[in-house]
């Protein structure tokens, strides 16, 4: 089983807060999946044009690429919404877990638009990222948690749930 972990869900939900407490905890690598965005996606994005699977493809072969250069492991943070993006992740490295950082509407909302001034994202794609959403909720590999818990928590909560997985593998 890999030692990689791809912390995941819609905009606003923490996921690099809680993808660089993970691999602090860990000693695990942290990739920004956002980090690997064209620019062209990037550009759609900051004016509020949803991608496509299409605009997503690229992406996701350089987050796999990602995934398999480090076979020691790591932290990726990636929205991964639908069940065939999170399969490709899977392709990349088979084992991969995911944790996914559930919240509401109104509150991803919040905070994607409190960090509108520092961040590409457009707040106006809250909703499409909603509408895209395949929750990954009884796959295998994959911890539900609330988004709206402490940092410190989550953190606990997700470390926790790796130790557990190492001890049945």
């Amino acid at each position: 089983m890999t030692d990689s972990l791809v912390i995941m869900g819609v905009a606003g939900c923490g996921k690099s807060s809680l993808g660089a407490a993970v691999a602090q905890a860990t000693g695990l690598a942290l990739v920004e999946g956002d980090d690997f965005h064209s620019p062209a996606s990037r550009a759609k994005m900051s004016q509020g044009i949803a991608l496509t699977d299409a605009d997503r493809d690229g992406w996701l072969g350089v987050l796999g690429d990602q995934l398999r250069g480090h076979p020691e492991g790591l932290v990726l943070t990636c929205s991964a919404l639908k069940l065939s993006y999170r399969e490709r992740l899977r392709q990349a490295a088979p084992g991969l877990r995911f944790v996914f950082l559930d919240i509401s509407r109104e509150e991803a909302q919040a905070r994607v638009a409190a960090r509108a001034a520092e961040h590409f994202f457009s707040t106006t794609l809250v909703d499409s990222q909603f509408a895209t959403l395949e929750n990954p909720t009884g796959e295998p590999g994959v911890l539900r948690v609330d988004a709206l818990k402490s940092l410190a928590q989550l953190q606990a909560e997700v470390t926790a749930w790796l130790g557990a997985s190492k001890e049945q593998a």
